[in-house]
């Protein structure tokens, strides 16, 4: 039978089999499949069509008869087609931007919605990495360790340490050069920066190279020149309005001094004895400036070389060498600089600078014959001579050579010594320098006042456009007579002269000159510059009467920043007398009289050097406290005139009045205010607290019925129910709360007093009908939520004050105090773990809150606390609740000083937070160290008066410490904390 089998070949196939199948064909095409083809018709045509240049687009053939697309592609597009295609593209785009808001917010909702039914692991498993801290250190123990699972790798890794490399010879070289020593800094000359180009490379050329360096560093240390001062004598006072280069004296319990202001001219040889070893203050040289030097040195000789006559390349060149030390090169640089540009100051005033005061004054001798009509080179022969005869001999032969100068004239003048002689010098100087305001004003100073009044008249007329001259006329009227309308008056003509002259400089200007006339103590000048010149470009037909209130407010507080009250006054008072009744304008000047009862007078100053004592310009100071209590009397006087109806001006009127104990003047306040607003339940208000502080209890109450008659808002009746409270009066307390809420049903605040009257009176189940009342009226009002909450705690046990705080938070949501009562609610009942998962609840629900963040800290171990607290910190910067835990954290590791700090910055973060203020006090008065700093507290605590916190409102607003001082309460509250 074998011989009978057929080969493979021969075999038929088997059911269902399909050619090619096992290759991935499906299929094959024939001619049978398609029909007969007429083959060489196409072909034909497009050979026919390639000789002419015509390709036949047989397209057509192909396509399908029941798609029409692009049977109107070949039409002509006229101008209504192209219209037409414009307006619906803007119909589109119409369409497409109405509904891109319903779009976004639609994607919005999608995107939140996919979140959170995808969310990231990250978010999943948040709350349990933070409940991770509450696992024990025997369950982490237990914990398996991890087995090694890449044992079948490490037959592999073997295998690839014992394979070896060939190393690179760059690396073989890099390696031997990496301990090689190579410098080029040579040890011969001045830190290498000589001219030879020797390489030394032993390890004392590096020494060496240092301490060059170091000594570079030194020398650059006192490349800077340091003011000098000198010592005149007694005489009289420079009266120079000096600048740049010039001398300003003064007298100090009679003995005269000067301080000289000299001309730096690149630089000065002198060291500071007290900072010339602090290197980090100067201008060191870098290794790469010296690495320059050489190559500039050959550029700098190249152009002396070329231009002689160039003073800049000697004067470059000289410096190059000085930063390299070569100070003999230097000064054969600058003399060869001299020699070949002797009418240049600038290289003469170098060489003198180069070398020390003997050589220097032969130089000066030589530079002043060469250009004796160089001021600078005169002044620099001066500050060379260390006699002041001496400097008087060089000024007066500068002047002979230059008697126009008012610089040499100032100089002059400041080396006088006598008054007699200064006054003689300046009449000479005013004669031959007419244009010479300083000098001037300085005879004017320094004369009696009627010569006085007369020189000021002379400089009228030879600077028809000097506003100084002007000022200073108006403030020796001021210092003679005090009369503000002559001082008026000149100033209205000056700037009238000025004007006509073309002289007037802009508003601005005017503000800052009465700024520095109310720096020297010159009031009425300042007043009446304000006066003149304030209105000046605000144009009646061009500016608004918004746009000049806008402005004169604007310049106002700008002098107030730069600590001048007076001139913002003026300003205001200018402002008011055009706006008489703008409640802007008086709140701003009421606020700046305030301001002036604390801050404190700017210093006296004079840019003249004149010792004010002993001139016309001296005033006297009165009591400045008092002063500025009555013009802040006069200013409330004058806004309750002009604006009676405005509340804030009589209750700041009659605050200040209570705050010095004038109980009378402060009713009288009160009485003309009820007049002017008869139902403005403030000024009634303040009219009950001042009988409570005076205990006139009986008055309080009956204004108070007054008020619930006239004004009959809900605050008064609070306020009503508060004082019946505060005398003890609960059955008065309480009709008055229950026809309160007749009127106000939803009042959360007279539901919340009905409660604690039945809970002082100790009557639980009225109390409970009360505060279950007010949740259902207020549901919004947490303290009710709170206060049921802690009454069922008390009375029934922690289930039914958990269900209470479980609906509060559902009806206040996201609410952090909620949330901090229910985690400390099952930290008393001692499930800990439930309160650390309702921590983790809480935080995801309210990340930033302090609260929260401040009692999870407390919750934790105490090795723990630090990193949670950093986070804390991360999550809420400036919460006082998370610095005042930092704070407590620190005092418990007994690092009081970090302590400290903390507490101090949540004191900041929010002053009127008093559980921070209780914690710093607190540990004031606990540690020795810091106990003297606790009156100060306390002092600062009275000031910011706080009113809000956990601990300190149940003290606060205790109705049974009415009567009992803020700082006894304050210390009674601290004395109930712990650590």
């Amino acid at each position: 039978m074998s011989g009978n089998k057929l080969s493979f070949l021969d075999m038929p196939a088997p059911a269902g089999y399909v050619p090619g199948l096992g290759r991935g064909a499906t299929g094959f095409t024939t001619r049978s499949d398609i029909g007969p083809a007429k083959a060489g018709i196409v072909g034909d045509a497009v050979r026919a069509g390639e000789g002419d240049g015509n390709v036949v687009d047989d397209e057509e053939r192909f396509r399908d008869p029941e798609n029409d697309s692009g049977l109107l592609r070949s039409g002509f597009l006229d101008a209504d087609d192209a219209e037409a295609d414009r307006i619906y593209e803007a119909i589109d785009q119409r369409m497409e931007e109405r509904r891109r808001q319903q779009r976004e917010a639609r994607e919005r909702e999608e995107q939140e919605e996919f979140e959170r039914k995808n969310p990231k692991i990250s978010t999943q498993f948040k709350d349990l990495k933070r409940a991770l801290g509450t696992i024990s250190a025997d369950e982490w123990a237990s914990l398996p360790e991890v087995g090694d699972l890449t044992r079948k790798n490490k037959r592999q890794r073997k295998d690839m340490e014992r394979r070896f490399y060939a190393l690179p010879d760059s690396v073989i070289m890099g390696a031997r050069n990496s301990g090689a020593v190579d410098s080029s800094i040579e040890a011969g000359g001045a830190a290498g920066l000589d001219e030879t180009d020797e390489t030394i490379t032993d390890f004392r050329s590096i020494s060496l190279a240092k301490d060059k360096m170091l000594g570079l560093r030194l020398d650059q240390a006192g490349t800077t020149a340091v003011p000098g001062s000198l010592t005149n004598g007694n005489g009289v006072g420079s009266v120079l309005n000096t600048s740049n280069n010039e001398l300003v004296n003064g007298t100090e319990n009679g003995r005269q001094t000067s301080v000289q202001r000299q001309p730096v001219y690149g630089g000065a040889s002198t060291i500071d004895a007290k900072s010339y070893l602090s290197l980090s203050a100067s201008a060191g040289v870098s290794g790469a400036e010296i690495g320059d030097i050489r190559r500039v040195r050959p550029l700098l000789e190249s152009l002396v070389k070329t231009d002689p006559k160039e003073p800049r390349g000697w004067i470059g060149l000289a410096r190059l060498e000085e930063i390299a030390h070569r100070m003999n090169k230097a000064r054969s640089v600058i003399q060869q600089g001299c020699d070949n540009c002797p009418r240049n100051e600038d290289v003469w005033l170098e060489n003198i600078r180069l070398h020390d005061k003997r050589t220097g004054k032969i130089i000066a001798a030589k530079a002043v014959g060469m250009i004796p009509n160089s001021i600078n080179l005169w002044l620099a022969a001066s500050d060379l001579e260390d006699d002041v005869n001496a400097k008087k001999r060089v000024i007066q032969k500068a002047l002979e050579s230059n008697p126009t100068s008012d610089t040499l004239w100032k100089k002059a003048v400041n080396l006088e010594s006598e008054p007699n002689d200064a006054k003689l010098l300046l009449a000479q100087a005013v004669e031959l320098v007419p244009l010479a305001e300083d000098l001037w004003l300085a005879l004017a100073r320094i004369e009696t006042y009627k010569n006085a009044r007369k020189v000021l008249g002379k400089a009228r007329k030879a600077l028809r456009v000097s506003r100084a001259v002007w000022i200073a006329a108006a403030r020796l009227e001021e210092q003679e007579k005090g009369d503000a309308k002559t001082v008026d008056n000149i100033m209205s003509k000056g700037v009238r002269e000025l004007e006509s002259e073309g002289g007037l400089p802009e508003r601005t200007v005017w503000i800052s000159e009465a700024e520095q006339c109310e720096s020297e103590n010159a009031p009425l000048t300042c007043h009446a510059i304000i006066k003149t010149t304030i209105a000046q470009g605000l144009d009646e037909s061009t500016v608004d009467d918004d746009d000049k209130k806008a402005t004169w407010l604007e310049d106002a507080k700008g002098s107030i920043s730069r600590g001048f009250l007076d001139t913002a006054r003026s300003i205001y008072n200018y402002a008011l007398e055009k706006f008489p009744t703008s409640r802007t304008l008086w709140m701003d000047l009421v606020k700046l009289e305030q301001l002036e009862k604390t801050a404190p007078k700017p210093p006296v100053t004079s840019t003249n050097g004149l010792d004010e004592s002993n001139t016309q310009l001296a005033i006297v100071n009165g009591n400045n406290g008092d002063a500025a209590t009555n013009r802040l009397w006069d200013v409330l006087e004058k806004a309750v005139t002009a604006c009676p109806s405005t509340e804030e001006f009589w209750l700041i009127y009659y605050t200040e009045k209570a705050a010095i104990g004038d109980t009378a003047g402060a009713q009288e306040v009160l009485a003309r205010a009820f007049k002017s607003n008869p139902k403005n339940e403030s000024i009634w208000l303040a009219a009950v607290k001042l009988e409570v502080d005076t205990k006139q209890y009986d008055r309080a109450s009956k204004l108070l019925e007054r008020a619930r008659r006239d004004a009959g808002t809900e605050r008064v009746w609070i306020k009503s129910v508060v004082l019946e409270r505060q005398l003890n009066h609960h059955d008065e307390a309480l009709e008055l709360i229950d026809h309160g809420l007749k009127l106000f049903p939803q009042s959360a605040k007279l539901h919340l007093q009905k409660g604690q009257i039945y809970l002082a009176k100790g009557d639980i189940p009225s109390a409970r009908t009360a505060f279950t009342v007010g949740t259902r009226s207020s549901p919004k009002c947490v303290p009710l939520w709170l206060l049921l909450s802690k009454l069922e705690e008390q009375q029934t046990g922690v289930v039914r004050a958990r269900a209470i705080l479980d609906r509060a938070s559902l009806v206040n949501d996201k609410n952090a105090l909620i949330w901090l009562h229910r985690i400390q609610l099952e930290k008393r009942a001692g499930n800990e773990s439930q309160a650390m998962k309702l921590m983790a609840r809480a935080l995801q629900d309210c990340p930033k809150s302090g609260l929260l963040w401040s009692e999870y800290i407390l919750l934790q171990p105490r090795q723990s606390r630090m990193q949670i607290l950093k986070q804390a910190v991360t999550e809420c910067e400036h919460d006082p609740y998370v610095l005042t835990s930092a704070g407590r954290y620190f005092w418990q590791e007994n690092k009081l000083p970090m302590a400290k700090k903390w507490l101090e910055r949540a004191v900041k973060a929010d002053n009127d937070n008093g559980d921070a203020w209780l914690w710093l006090y607190h540990f004031s008065v606990s540690n020795d160290k810091f106990l003297f700093e606790a009156p100060q507290v306390l002092k600062q605590m009275l000031a910011a008066r706080p009113k809000h916190g956990l601990i300190w409102p149940s003290f606060f607003k205790d109705v049974a410490s009415h009567e009992t001082p803020l700082v006894d309460i304050f210390t009674r509250a601290a004395a109930t904390l712990g650590q």
